[in-house]
């Protein structure tokens, strides 16, 4: 349901573009079915909590195993599959609320080895990402010491590398498939064999086997520089605040904490109520800009944890109230502000914080 957004500043969620994403990424991946990735709040965007969305799928991933308990409270009945290894302390919501994990971790697996309860597991193979997954050569002891309670419905592997390395990747999925080999000669057919996520389900048709992981595109936005080539995929998020308060100082003002920025003539400046609490990086002090009334503007001073300064002296006409776009896709890219912050769009977008309300619409 949407909430009553009073607070000036919210992020925008064009749901359209979502499904016109989700429609752009079938056409790549024909009959295999997508899983989508919907962990850290869907990438900031809240489609986490919209079950009229979530429904369009059987099977949706998420990073914890909180995550997946907050999906049943609202209602969300089918598959839920947690990508990371989880902790021993959570078992029982993982039983209470039938959710599916992911398993590599030996000592992990004596915990779950003490309950009688059937859990559903995927396994997740080591294959050259070198964060966590299960050996290759330990794959058949790993497998022999798993009680008859855990079941094994899945396989899975992450590509470290399938934007910018293909010799690489081609490596990391010949050692999976000998992996897949291994565990079903050992245990039958599996349900879920998956490996592909953003940059796989682009770059490599050959990493798709018979479930995909969409994350990053399905928002919208490029997993690597060259992936709007090959995937036509529309940005869903845009984020807005407005102008609060108006002041004219003269030459020789300083602007916010530290004095980092001195006026050099008389100058207008705007107070816009978003701030790095919300999620604005500071970063962006004193070498950026937003939208305002279809001009750029340079943000002056360094951002507060609540507000920041806007330099509005060249604007003909401004008034509190108006619109100021952080970015909008078009005229300010996340992407460019993720350069400019020395990072990546993920991390803007996944860190703006819960404080910032989301707007939903259809156009």
């Amino acid at each position: 349901m949407q909430i009553d957004i009073t607070r000036p500043t919210y992020l925008e969620i064009n749901l359209n573009n979502f499904l016109y994403n989700i429609n752009s990424i079938k056409k790549l991946v024909g009959d295999t079915p997508l899983m989508p990735v919907i962990k850290a709040n869907a990438y900031g965007t809240y489609i986490n909590k919209r079950l009229d969305i979530l429904n369009l799928f059987n099977i949706v991933a998420v990073a914890t195993v909180d995550e997946g308990v907050e999906l049943r409270q609202i209602g969300y009945d089918k598959e839920i599959f947690v990508l990371n290894q989880p902790y021993k302390d959570e078992i029982l919501k993982i039983l209470e609320n039938n959710i599916t994990i992911g398993l590599s971790s030996k000592e992990f697996l004596k915990e779950l080895n003490n309950y009688s309860s059937p859990i559903k597991v995927h396994l997740e193979i080591e294959t050259g990402m070198s964060r966590t997954g299960i050996n290759i050569y330990e794959i058949n002891e790993f497998i022999d010491n798993l009680n008859n309670n855990i079941i094994v419905e899945g396989i899975y592997t992450h590509l470290s590398s399938a934007d910018i390395d293909k010799d690489y990747t081609y490596n990391q999925l010949n050692t999976f498939k000998r992996a897949i080999l291994d565990v079903e000669n050992k245990i039958g057919k599996l349900k879920y064999v998956h490996a592909a996520a953003s940059n796989g389900i682009v770059n490599f048709k050959e990493s798709y086997f018979n479930l995909v992981r969409a994350g990053i595109i399905m928002y919208g936005y490029p997993s690597a520089d060259d992936i709007l080539d090959n995937i036509d995929i529309k940005p869903i998020a845009k984020l807005k605040s407005k102008i609060t308060f108006l002041k004219t100082v003269p030459a020789n003002t300083s602007i916010s904490y530290g004095r980092s920025y001195i006026t050099n003539k008389e100058t207008k400046v705007a107070t816009v109520s978003i701030g790095y609490a919300d999620g604005l990086r500071r970063e962006l002090s004193n070498k950026w800009y937003v939208l305002i009334n279809n001009k750029k503007c340079p943000i002056i001073g360094k951002i507060c944890m609540d507000s920041f300064m806007v330099d509005v002296t060249e604007l003909d006409k401004v008034n509190v109230g108006d619109e100021v776009i952080i970015w909008d896709n078009d005229n300010i890219k996340l992407e460019d502000i993720a350069k400019e912050c020395n990072t990546i769009n993920y991390e803007i977008l996944c860190t703006i914080s819960d404080r910032v309300p989301r707007k939903f619409i259809k156009e």
